[in-house]
């Protein structure tokens, strides 16, 4: 608990953690392009069967109509819209007798769209879904490419969580802000579905560093009272960049410019990263207290606060005493669930800290990328993906409101211990209040 003292030294809430939180609303708004991205570049224009008297302008006959052509080559689909994934095999000239019948043709007149398909571009000029025919018998490989997208931000939520707790978070940052650049533009020129797949994998297991550290070196440079203000500013940025895209998308209705309009800034975000400091609580705990101390004084700086000349190492040793002694002791993600408070704390929101908070997303983006996965399943069971998706938010919401503790103007706890003695206080404070409560009543 120790730390966010150190803070109030270095100047509290001022113009440093300011700096921080705007440099931060850019990546965070980017962030969430990437994550919608395939709403637009992936969407399914209407589309039907390439023919020889529809589409090969020479074998077209001078007296006939496109709506006559498109009767005798497609035949009528479910809804009596053209159907989009068969053709008529040989031109069905009875069909342009008004009195002619649905009996007048039959399945097996009909073949699937050997020659390709024909799009509408009137809405996107081109998407990945045209580039590569993902329809009809290929349908299922559309959501499968969101899928892989979001098993790539649920490995890298506990790859860079692992890593930024052992190298730093501000290495992890800049080298996520770097890979998604390269990675997103790549995908822009992907020659085939399996190198565009493997490339948005690539980009989400970035996107996953940055969101996480971002967040937590928010936190890590915030005060207790307005962690949870900065934390909103974050998450509200990130909901304006998901509206944002759809205009975005309404410009750019070409798939390879909107991926290439939505990576390039990540280029920018990489060389901005460089003027942050890291966490000075991650260089104490990590035996580095000269590094802290420079990045504490940088702060209170820019904070424009002159007590930071009482900051020392003896200082800072002595005042995360307890935190370093705690990270010496070997700590694993499996303290998430072996300590019985963590365990309550963490089942729910499946809420040690970049361990934790890596396990977190990880946990969320499972969901997410299950989620295109079960929208599959409509075909053949038309009410489990809303059932699923209801009922899971209903019950997370009761187990939400049933176990996790109200936090509002408490200090983050920074160790294991800090958790123990919070619940020791809140048990006693508890008892207390039934006491007065008995006395009171007798």
């Amino acid at each position: 608990m120790a730390f966010s003292e150190l803070i109030e030294q270095a100047g509290g809430a001022g113009l440093f953690q300011i700096l921080l939180l705007l440099t931060f609303i850019l990546p965070c708004f980017m962030v969430s392009f990437h994550t919608l991205l395939e709403n637009f570049s992936a969407a399914v224009p209407g589309h039907r069967c390439w023919t020889q008297l529809l589409d090969n302008g020479s074998a077209v006959p001078a007296n006939m109509t496109p709506d006559a052509l498109l009767t005798i080559s497609i035949p009528p689909g479910p809804n009596w819209e053209p159907h989009q994934c068969r053709r008529f095999r040989q031109p069905q000239w009875q069909l342009l007798d008004p009195n002619t019948t649905a009996s007048s043709w039959s399945e097996a007149d009909t073949e699937p769209c050997v020659d390709g398909w024909v799009y509408d571009r009137s809405t996107f000029t081109s998407t990945i879904v045209m580039k590569w025919d993902l329809v009809c018998g290929s349908q299922g490989l559309k959501p499968l490419s969101q899928s892989i997208f979001m098993s790539g931000i649920l490995v890298g939520s506990f790859i860079w969580g692992l890593l930024s707790h052992w190298l730093g978070r501000k290495p992890m940052l800049s080298w996520c802000c770097l890979q998604t650049a390269l990675a997103g533009t790549g995908t822009t020129f992907a020659p085939t579905l399996l190198i565009y797949c493997s490339l948005r994998f690539v980009t989400a297991f970035g996107i996953a560093g940055i969101f996480l550290s971002a967040l937590v070196l928010m936190v890590e440079w915030t005060t207790t009272s307005r962690s949870a203000v900065t934390l909103t500013v974050l998450a509200c940025s990130f909901s304006a960049g998901q509206a944002a895209l759809g205009g975005v998308a309404f410009a750019l209705r070409d798939w390879q410019t909107l991926q290439l309009a939505v990576s390039v800034p990540f280029f920018a975000i990489f060389l901005i990263s460089w003027w942050l400091p890291e966490s000075a609580r991650w260089l104490i705990i990590k035996g580095k207290p000269d590094q802290a101390l420079q990045e504490l004084r940088k702060v209170a700086r820019i904070n424009g606060h002159k007590e930071a000349k009482n900051l020392t190492i003896e200082v800072l040793m002595s005042s995360m005493e307890e935190e370093v002694a705690s990270a010496k002791k070997p700590q694993s993600g499996l303290d998430l669930f072996r300590v019985p408070v963590l365990r309550r704390r963490s089942c729910p929101v499946l809420v040690v800290r970049m361990t934790a908070d890596g396990l977190m997303q990880m946990v969320g983006r499972l969901g997410g990328m299950m989620g295109p996965l079960i929208l599959m399943s409509r075909q053949a069971l038309p009410l489990l993906p809303p059932l699923v998706y209801g009922i899971i938010s209903i019950a997370s919401s009761l187990v939400v409101l049933i176990f996790l503790p109200e936090t509002r103007g408490l200090p983050l706890p920074d160790t294991i211990q800090d958790l123990e003695s919070q619940k020791s206080t809140a048990a006693q404070g508890n008892r207390q209040e039934a006491v007065t409560v008995e006395s009171t009543w007798f």
